[in-house]
């Protein structure tokens, strides 16, 4: 069923995606996001979500700043997916009105949203790396266009809720507010039939995921060496649960497949963690890599440029480096000392 393009003003609305009992970090980035948003705008921050005995998750939204949580639980949203989770939250925003709807530009995100879109006859920013409002109180949407070269702000005057999805790893999570409570409101979810039944989800080999969806990149350049070296790299990556990555002078020497090319005519990417080993650091390449949450440089020149935009820089041979790298944080992943990507930037700053 098609709905009619809709003109609310109720509030700032984020998808909370979730999985394995677990928030998924991109929601707490959107939550950050939202905040300021419905603080700009004088409204309440809101967090729908949908799951299956997934109350207890209403706690650390509140603690992330949500104002209200609307949780719709049933059996057919355990497993997250857009053919489940379209039908409620068509119905949802139909009767609530919402000024804004973010999520993340996830999977999930990006078949969802665009979906969403069509049912309620709106309109959808995706992968937005800025969010902010004027002074009428439209959201203003900001992502990089033609391969990161420009960015380009989009306004939706009459399309109701203004939708867009957010770039995982570009935005801030605001430390949470542990005495901080939201009021938690039950929804009854309007199913419907979908031709789609999604039994599982199995997680994959984090080498295997795509560049642009890893938390971690470890990425080589000419300084590599050659084919062979990479291997140390996939090592460091598999430490790390990182995918390996390459600038375009690795991939024009065939030292690894275009795939994994980062830069202006390769991938965009902005994972938590990027550590480039003998790469130069030209600006085709940092193009591609720049919003990475934090940088770390390897390279046996003092001079290369990719150390103006490192947050941490390593000046030395990386075929030396690397290994003692991936010894020393296999070491501390096994004391348990490193858990999260941030433990892993702690321990390397150090």
């Amino acid at each position: 069923m098609k709905e009619r393009a809709i003109s609310g003003d109720r509030g700032v609305l984020v998808l909370a995606e979730h999985e394995r009992g677990e928030l998924k970090e991109v929601t707490l980035e959107v939550l950050g996001a939202g905040r300021k948003l419905a603080d700009k705008l004088g409204d309440k921050l809101g967090a729908l979500l949908l799951g299956h005995d997934a109350t207890g998750l209403a706690e650390p939204l509140g603690h992330h700043f949500a104002d209200v949580v609307y949780v719709m639980d049933s059996p057919e949203l355990e497993i997250p997916s857009a053919s489940s989770y379209l039908a409620p939250l068509q119905h949802f925003i139909a009767e609530n009105q919402p000024r804004v709807l973010l999520m993340g530009a996830t999977p999930l995100g990006r078949e969802l949203g665009p979906r969403l879109a069509a049912r309620l006859g709106g309109s959808l920013a995706s992968d937005c790396t800025i969010l902010d409002v004027n002074e009428d109180g439209l959201l203003l949407q900001t992502k990089p266009a033609y391969g990161g070269k420009v960015y380009t702000t989009l306004i939706c005057p009459s399309s109701r809720p203004q939708m867009a999805t957010v770039k995982p790893g570009v935005m801030e999570v605001k430390p949470p507010n542990a005495d901080r409570r939201a009021q938690m409101v039950r929804v009854t979810p309007v199913m419907e039939k979908t031709p789609v039944e999604v039994l599982d989800f199995i997680k994959g080999d984090p080498s295997d995921v795509p560049l642009e969806e890893a938390d971690i990149v470890v990425a080589g350049g000419r300084g590599v060496g050659g084919a062979a070296n990479f291997g140390i790299l996939e090592e460091l990556a598999g430490v790390l649960g990182g995918t390996v990555g390459a600038s375009r002078a690795a991939v024009d020497e065939g030292w690894i497949p275009f795939e994994k090319q980062v830069g202006q005519t390769g991938k965009t990417v902005s994972p938590k963690l990027y550590i480039a080993c003998g790469i130069s650091g030209q600006i085709q390449h940092v193009m591609g890599m720049k919003d990475s949450r934090s940088i770390i440089a390897i390279n046996i020149d003092v001079a290369a440029p990719i150390f103006k935009v490192a947050d941490v820089g390593i000046v030395g041979d990386l075929r030396e480096v690397v290994p003692a790298l991936a010894e020393l944080l296999r070491q501390a992943v096994k004391e348990g000392t490193i858990k999260t990507v941030g433990d892993v930037t702690k321990a390397l700053r150090s």
